[in-house]
């Protein structure tokens, strides 16, 4: 019996100047655990004078999760909080009832060539946190645990695994790790959670002896224990957790109740959200939102 349970291949999705690798929502899987959302960004080069300009947007009712491979981002939201995410560290924003943020090359990054590769995740909010208070953490990487196992790095980004837990604040029972292997080397990932994907960033790996292609997410066995191993330098990322129930999604808005979405699609039209401060732009509601 295979370890893998379904097997996804991104959608490939054009953000403006790069690319993304879209694992969910797909076709036939909405979430795996509480993750909504797995983009793959890049690895992206810009030249001098580019850069990523994800301009003001809303999210209600679920979190997102910013992790870096390579590169910088300026996070700025409605809360007033300006911050650069770099390699290894964990921006956690927390939309509850509403927040809007942006996302772009710092101006640092924009005198030189520069290159964007990340994870970005949403997290969806167990029913008795959707509406709560927005709020945003960052984590520096020196916050994040970290350790070498049988030649495999691990850092710990979000949950608790092999008795150590990340600092990062969930609001659901959540795990995130990133993996690099040395050639030859082997993890047994815990039946700590009933639901468990790998996403394969590099080629070279291997679950249960069964080769993982390159750019895709591998839904797991439900209460197994599963080995994960390379025959080369590899990477991979884990996502999973305990399931938060059924939600619906559209556009930025996640939310366990369709009425809730329609209010926001009201209230993004309608210029009800808070605004980020020293921002002029935003992007408007898709076309048809009401039909």
């Amino acid at each position: 019996m295979s370890s893998i349970s379904q097997l996804i291949t991104p959608h490939i999705k054009d953000l403006g100047g790069f690319s993304a690798r879209r694992s969910l929502p797909h076709d036939n899987r909405l979430m795996v655990g509480p993750f909504i959302f797995f983009d793959h960004l890049g690895p992206a080069i810009f030249p001098p004078g580019k850069g990523v300009d994800v301009r003001p947007h809303p999210h209600i009712n679920l979190a997102t999760v910013t992790y870096l491979f390579e590169g910088v981002l300026l996070h700025r939201d409605s809360l007033g909080n300006v911050q650069e995410i770099h390699p290894g560290a964990v921006n956690w924003m927390t939309a509850g009832r509403g927040i809007v943020h942006s996302e772009r090359s710092p101006e640092s990054d924009r005198l030189k060539e520069s290159t964007l590769h990340a994870i970005q995740t949403w997290v969806a909010l167990s029913e008795t946190s959707e509406e709560t208070e927005p709020w945003f953490e960052h984590y520096p990487i020196e916050d994040i645990p970290t350790w070498t196992e049988n030649g495999v790095a691990i850092a710990l980004i979000a949950g608790s695994a092999w008795g150590r837990t990340s600092p990062v604040k969930i609001l659901s029972p959540t795990i995130y790790l990133d993996l690099s292997f040395a050639p030859g080397a082997k993890l047994t990932l815990p039946a700590d959670y009933s639901e468990r994907a790998v996403y394969s960033v590099t080629q070279g790996l291997f679950i249960d002896g069964e080769e993982l292609e390159q750019h895709r997410l591998a839904i797991l066995s439900a209460n197994s224990l599963v080995t994960i191993s390379a025959n080369t330098q590899a990477r991979c990322v884990v996502v999973g957790g305990e399931p938060v129930g059924d939600r619906y999604q559209w556009w930025n808005f996640v939310s366990s109740r369709k009425e809730r979405i329609e209010q926001a699609k009201h209230d993004w039209q309608e210029n009800r959200f808070e605004q980020v401060p020293e921002e002029k732009e935003f992007i408007p509601l898709p076309e048809n939102a009401f039909k």
